[in-house]
């Protein structure tokens, strides 16, 4: 079965314009995981600007499915992982002030580093996904770095998806069955929606787990949140 993991950055980035706690970070964590969501990710960034590192902390305090923790892993990013232990922590390259993550590791150029950083979040027991594009000997490397799982990064997809669906799962299915013969676990995420996500879905049917938050916290403005994430679980089944 493939995992919902919804990522409720966006909800924090409300917050944080009007400052305050409405809406309440937690509170829209537990009511996803209430409405069938089996795991919650967050993405904090230096600056803080959507989820805080506190956010983290009380969160870890009371989710009770799987809790992904992404970001560039520096040093208080690591630091913060290595606090809370989450259940999976993915390695994401951001720049500092970047929008949102736009590409996958060179897992090849990186290897070094890579190996040292899953090295230790591994000893703690915290499983390690890599965010990669579809180039198969990214996923290679990651292996080769001791990773557990890849993210296959997934805007190049999307884009592509109206085009032509089959053009566009193509390479991912490709690449999913490469980290599959690796021995990868096999994640997805980065502009998902109820428009492209079941088709992919039926074409990889062995993710594990697609992490979705923009889309879906903007489908809950329309749906609402219960609503919303019944429809994802539906692209799932």
């Amino acid at each position: 079965m493939t995992k919902l993991s919804v990522n409720i950055n966006k909800v924090a980035t409300i917050r944080n314009a009007r400052g305050g706690n409405n809406p309440d970070v937690v509170k829209v964590a537990l009511d996803c995981e209430r409405f069938g969501a089996q795991g919650i990710t967050v993405h904090p960034r230096p600056d803080e600007r959507h989820i805080r590192y506190q956010d983290v902390y009380d969160l870890k305090s009371v989710l009770r499915t799987e809790f992904n923790i992404e970001g560039n892993p520096v040093d208080k990013f690591n630091d913060l992982v290595l606090k809370v232990r989450p259940t999976q922590v993915t390695l994401v390259p951001d720049e500092p002030g970047q929008i949102t993550s736009n590409a996958g590791w060179d897992t090849k150029k990186h290897q070094d580093f890579l190996v040292e950083v899953i090295n230790e979040f591994k000893e703690k027991g915290i499983r390690t996904s890599v965010f990669v594009g579809t180039d198969p000997e990214m996923i290679e490397y990651a292996a080769k770095a001791g990773a557990d799982r890849v993210e296959l990064y997934t805007e190049p997809y999307a884009t592509a998806y109206k085009a032509g669906p089959n053009l566009a799962i193509a390479p991912f299915v490709e690449a999913a069955t490469i980290a599959r013969k690796l021995g990868l676990g096999v994640n997805a995420g980065h502009d998902l929606s109820l428009e492209n996500l079941k088709f992919m879905h039926e074409q990889i049917p062995c993710l594990d787990e697609v992490s979705i938050g923009h889309a879906l916290i903007c489908d809950a403005l329309y749906l609402g949140l219960e609503e919303t994430i019944k429809q994802y679980l539906e692209c799932l089944k």
